[in-house]
């Protein structure tokens, strides 16, 4: 398909047509490197754009890249205009409708919100490993940072330039509740397991498999960036694997990522293991929910190029 990694489709470009010009491909085609070459002997420097996606394995910056619309494209003028790239953010920010893996819209149960703000806070903060935040509600340490988990408001907040802002994320808001609702008093057992070997193994099968495609794709030939994005996500180094963290998404559930990186013999793995007392704390399908969010955090980070990173 002669679509740049920009996003634009050289299909429907007469210059394209009459041969005037070649598609750059995708940012990981063969096309975009002969794009490149062309640019260097001819130009003197390559497309900032296709430099990155190709440094960065991305095909196409609009479908691919969570930083789209960097700054590459916004110091224009071409190929998208200023009104089209602030659309872009803008509905970006608002996200998709989460849905569940029927394809049902995801909906917090309000009866969840009833129950919590039921609780004893001071007593639950106790067992949550969380911080009681009278009277709004608690601080639920998530990953490397704290929500606000408002009782009064039956929201989450998450801060931001010294204020609490209000999220609109179903799916985390829903996780949260269900930790705070079910977190039991009982110590990190210590010993990791597979999914394969929790009790409901079955259920992480076809629609329910975990998250691992996007981020092999992402990062499966590329330790630096995986490790780059997992000390972001504020991951915790391990020496397993060719990379691997542990990452604290609730305080009672660490996730641990190991990677091994692919050559020409054998294809990337990643294996997603848990500490064995996870299913005290969670069930079946908030352990999938759970796993979704913390993939999800590192595919969000945007990367600047190797030349801007070693200046």
């Amino acid at each position: 398909m002669p679509t740049g990694a920009c996003g634009i489709n050289c299909d429907v470009c007469r210059l394209n047509l009459l041969g005037f010009c070649s598609t750059c491909g995708a940012g990981t085609s063969e096309e975009g490197l002969r794009k490149m070459a062309t640019q260097v002997r001819v130009l003197g420097s390559p497309c900032p754009i296709l430099a990155c996606a190709s440094e960065n394995r991305i095909g196409y910056c609009p479908m691919d890249c969570e930083a789209f619309p960097c700054d590459r494209f916004k110091a224009g003028p071409y190929p998208f205009s200023q009104g089209f790239l602030s659309m872009q953010e803008r509905r970006r920010k608002q996200g998709p409708q989460t849905k569940t893996p029927s394809g049902d819209v995801l909906e917090v149960p309000a009866q969840y919100w009833e129950e919590l703000r039921n609780r004893d806070l001071e007593k639950l903060c106790e067992v949550a490993s969380a911080r009681n935040y009278p009277p709004t509600g608690l601080l639920l340490p998530f990953m490397k940072e704290y929500l606000l988990v408002d009782t009064e408001n039956r929201c989450l907040h998450r801060q931001s330039h010294g204020q609490w802002d209000r999220m609109d994320n179903p799916l985390l808001e829903l996780i949260c509740l269900v930790y705070l609702l079910n977190v039991v008093p009982e110590p990190l057992s210590q010993d990791m397991v597979s999914v394969k070997e929790l009790k409901s193994a079955h259920f992480f099968t076809g629609p329910h498999e975990l998250k691992k495609q996007s981020l092999l794709d992402r990062y499966g030939n590329d330790l630096d960036r995986f490790k780059e994005a997992a000390k972001q996500a504020g991951g915790e180094a391990l020496d397993l694997a060719d990379a691997a963290y542990m990452f604290q998404a609730f305080p009672k559930v660490p996730l641990y990522y190991l990677l091994w990186k692919g050559d020409e013999e054998f294809e990337p793995r990643l294996s997603i293991l848990f500490d064995r007392s996870i299913e005290r704390h969670l069930a079946a399908d908030a352990i999938w929910g759970l796993v979704n969010l913390v993939s999800d955090v590192l595919l969000s980070f945007s990367f600047t190029s190797a030349s801007e990173r070693d200046r």
